[in-house]
Formats: structure tokens, C-alpha cells, sequence
């Protein structure tokens, strides 16, 4: 991630206020993914993209982080398109790329289920949503689990096998209700190469964890 101001004011506004799933390291995660995903698709010349406007939306994509159990989750990424305007002007984003910035921000939240509909949006939520599969989504699932006091899974069926999937009173479940989903929402052959890596890890996690906590 390059220097100020775009770090400055995020550093400014997000400090160490954010979770530890949300903080600037998973700033800077995403962004790492999107030039990624960019460096991945650049044979295709039919869609350009806009480097200046997916770096400010990547900086500024969480600039309001809600808790995961808030009844008002799905506006933070509005919330968030909304405070990152401003910031980006002062950084020198101009005028006319404010709207598609916040379209792009918006659109990124998998709790918002805004379709993307520039090339930026859909990179910017491929690149997020890589974040959070493999072992830094693994990583992140679990803090967050964790802050919210959830049972890591339930004794009779930790795999939810044989009942449904509820993320809200079990960790691992968190497997079943979205991040096994992730990996077929994504817009980019090149996130979609890279979700399926990660997703295969967690798979491996999952099987490997069964058999260490198996009572029998």
C-alpha cells in the first residue's frame, strides 16, 4: 500500500478502533488481492480498470465496521461509502470517480447484497471476500467467534451434518452458512482460481479437526 495521504487518512479515521478482523492489516490484504486479481486478468483488454479508483475504494471499504450480531449490519457498507467521499476528495480522488467509489464500497459487503456492477466493484469484492477464506479467513472467523463468546461447535453434530447451520450460536457453522458459499459468488477467473485453493484448505481443516475432537 502506497504512503499518504490515503494511508494517513485512513490511519486517521480507523486507527486502532477497528476490529481485529477489520484493521488496517485486512486493508491491506484486500488491496494486495485486488492488484492480484488485476495482475490476473490484465490479458483481458476488454476491461479495463480504473487503478486510482479501486485503490481509494480498497483503503476506504470498511471505513464503519458494525458488529457482526448488529441488528443494523448490512448498512455498514453504505455507511462506510459515505464517510470514505469526503476522505478521498481531500486525498485528491476527483469529483466525478466519487460516485463510482461509493458504489464500489457498497457493493463489496456480502451483508448488503449490492451486485457490483463496474469492473472495480467486482474486483474490490473478490478481493475482499478472498480475505476471508484460506487461513487468514480460518484466522478471522475464529476472532470474531470468539469476541462474540460463540461455542466453537456444538458436541452431538460439530459439523452440522444432520441439523442446520446456525453461525449465531456455533463457530465452525460459519463454514456452512458462507464461506463454503464464497467461492462460487466470485465475478474473476483469477479470485476464483485462488478462493478455490483456499476453500480446499479449510475443507482439509475441517476433516482434520473432526478427527482430533471425535469422542469415539
Amino acid at each position: 500500500m502506497s504512503a499518504c495521504p490515503y494511508q494517513a487518512a485512513l490511519s486517521a479515521r480507523l486507527g486502532k478502533s477497528a476490529d481485529s478482523a477489520h484493521d488496517l492489516a485486512h486493508v491491506r490484504r484486500v488491496w494486495a488481492n485486488c492488484r492480484a486479481i488485476v495482475k490476473g486478468e490484465s490479458g483481458d483488454k476488454s476491461a479495463p480498470v480504473d487503478l486510482e479508483l479501486l485503490y481509494a475504494a480498497a483503503v476506504f471499504h470498511d471505513l464503519v465496521n458494525l458488529p457482526k450480531n448488529a441488528a443494523n449490519r448490512a448498512e455498514a457498507s453504505r455507511l462506510s461509502a459515505e464517510a470514505a467521499a469526503p476522505l478521498a476528495r481531500a486525498c485528491g480522488l476527483p469529483e466525478a470517480k466519487l460516485p463510482a467509489l461509493k458504489h464500489a464500497i457498497i457493493a463489496h459487503s456480502f451483508s448488503a447484497q449490492v451486485a457490483p456492477r463496474t469492473r472495480e466493484a467486482q474486483i474490490l469484492q473478490d478481493a475482499d471476500r478472498l480475505d476471508a477464506l484460506g487461513a487468514i479467513g480460518l484466522a478471522r472467523m475464529l476472532m470474531v467467534s470468539g469476541a462474540l463468546n460463540r461455542p466453537l461447535y456444538e458436541p452431538v453434530d460439530p459439523l452440522a451434518q444432520y441439523r442446520p447451520p446456525d453461525d449465531s450460536a456455533f463457530a465452525l457453522d460459519h463454514f456452512q452458512t458462507k464461506l463454503f458459499t464464497l467461492a462460487e459468488t466470485l465475478h474473476t477467473p483469477t479470485a476464483r482460481q485462488i478462493a478455490t485453493e483456499r476453500t480446499d484448505y479449510m475443507r482439509a481443516f475441517l476433516t482434520r479437526l473432526q478427527s482430533e475432537i471425535r469422542e469415539d
